[in-house]
């Protein structure tokens, strides 16, 4: 596993395989970080970190007054003081074929995750479906999901986050 990845394993899901403690709103001090790392084979310089969040295509991390976390995407318990806002009015969801009947019962769900992840362009959210096989890109009616009650966020790498989308709001779902 790539030190991107295993970094966004860490700061998302399992800080504690390296012994890394977050705080409340996901941080990680970059020494402690580097430290635990480092315990565990993977020694990182400060310009390898910092070269590493530039580089990251998703924007996958925030860097900031020596500390560091993942910017969304987590399966643990997090705050990232993420406030309310107006989605634009369609965004879009990557996801693979054998997810529609589930999705079609049930809306879009997080699953593994803390929230729901959208897009606000068909393309990534293709490329994210395509992580699974032959990609399906839904279209999510976000400002009548939001209208209807449906919190929405902004990460800081531009996606979307919601609790969930009922399938009243995911017009012509692919059979």
């Amino acid at each position: 596993m790539n030190h991107s990845r295993f970094l966004s394993y860490v700061l998302r899901h399992r800080p504690e395989v390296i012994g890394l403690h977050l705080d409340p709103a996901g941080w990680a001090d970059v020494g402690e970080l580097r430290q635990a790392l480092a315990s565990h084979g993977r020694v990182l310089t400060r310009l390898d970190l910092e070269a590493l969040v530039a580089a990251s295509d998703k924007q996958r991390f925030q860097l900031e007054d020596g500390r560091i976390r993942a910017a969304q995407g987590h399966s643990i318990d997090v705050d990232l003081h993420l406030e309310p806002r107006v989605p634009p009015e369609i965004l879009f969801h990557g996801t693979h074929p054998g997810a529609l009947d589930l999705i079609a019962a049930g809306g879009l769900l997080p699953m593994g995750r803390r929230l729901v992840h959208l897009s606000a362009d068909e393309q990534t959210a293709r490329t994210v479906g395509a992580r699974r096989g032959r990609p399906v890109v839904l279209r999510v009616l976000a400002l009548a999901a939001h209208e209807s009650g449906h919190p929405y966020y902004r990460a800081a790498n531009g996606v979307w986050l919601t609790d969930r989308v009922p399938s009243r709001f995911l017009p012509a779902l692919p059979s």
